[in-house]
């Protein structure tokens, strides 16, 4: 049945399908905390819903974007046919090392939240749980924009700017209508982790900062007992923003350096095979091994 879509109308059928299952896998995990608190007994939490606490509500947030990192690749390897995905974990690593440095630095920007310290009895389950559930929860917001986004929309369109840029305002939008400076950082981060993913020819770099960005903000608020704080990065005053600028260019260019001794793929070839670097920039980013 599948051959008889084009390659352009797997790629729409996709998209559907991820967003059917991503928001229905979302919905469930949500539904699923909250009638385990309701039959437990748990009393609500500020949107009025059951809750096990703040940690519970926590990883039910990230969860519920998680769940759409099966969708993708389950829909990916379905309909659109690509081999099973392949991490380069040793650069994934390693970058990971490179985006705790920009993420500290711009935090310490405001210096450390008011209030005391948590114990370790309150500190290291949010430990455990930060761990489990964002690097999955930021995995599957790479995979969706800078993996099947952008190379969806490349199917359109010769150059990769186009669907660098429409990645990066969907990222931004995604997180809420926050400042204008919040909106403004996100869609600067979606810029720089969608053109590091053309360059470096996979999500690694991409993944890498997400997960260092979002684990290093939680744990830093689990630290200070503010896990039930409902500001997201939508919400940034201009100070980070305009403190974040360079520190995002300069993860880039350290990333690119790192890549570049390495040799590591930049764009890699496009179905027909047709190298990235002639006659047409086709985005491939990992459906196959990139080593």
């Amino acid at each position: 049945m599948l051959s008889a879509y084009p390659n352009k109308g797997r790629t729409l059928l996709t998209g559907l399908v991820i967003a059917v299952f991503g928001v229905a896998g979302g919905i469930g995990v949500y539904l699923l905390a909250a009638l385990a608190a309701l039959v437990a007994g748990r009393p609500e939490n500020a949107d009025g819903v059951p809750s096990f606490g703040p940690l519970a509500d926590l990883a039910v947030a990230f969860l519920t974007v998680a769940a759409v990192l099966p969708a993708t690749l389950l829909a990916q390897r379905w309909i659109q046919r690509r081999p099973a995905v392949r991490l380069r974990w040793g650069l994934l690593f390693r970058c990971l090392a490179v985006a705790v440095v920009p993420v500290v630095l711009l935090l310490s920007v405001d210096g450390m939240p008011d209030g005391k310290v948590v114990g370790l009895a309150e500190f290291a389950p949010a430990v455990l749980v930060a761990l489990l559930v964002v690097p999955v929860q930021a995995a599957a917001e790479e995979y969706l924009l800078r993996g099947w986004l952008l190379q969806a929309v490349n199917q359109w369109v010769r150059s990769p700017w186009p669907p660098i840029a429409l990645q990066a305002v969907v990222f931004a939008a995604l997180h809420g209508w926050g400042t204008p400076w919040g909106f403004a950082d996100l869609v600067v981060f979606g810029l720089v982790a969608g053109w590091l993913t053309v360059r470096t020819g996979g999500l690694e770099a991409a993944i890498a900062l997400h997960v260092a960005n979002n684990l290093i903000s939680v744990l830093l608020a689990a630290a200070y007992g503010e896990l039930g704080v409902d500001q997201t990065a939508a919400d940034m005053p201009w100070q980070y923003a305009v403190a974040d600028l360079p520190l995002l260019l300069g993860y880039a260019a350290v990333i690119v350096m790192l890549t570049r001794r390495r040799d590591a793929g930049t764009i890699g070839p496009g179905p027909d095979g047709v190298s990235g670097r002639s006659r047409r920039r086709r985005i491939r980013v990992p459906d196959t091994e990139i080593a």
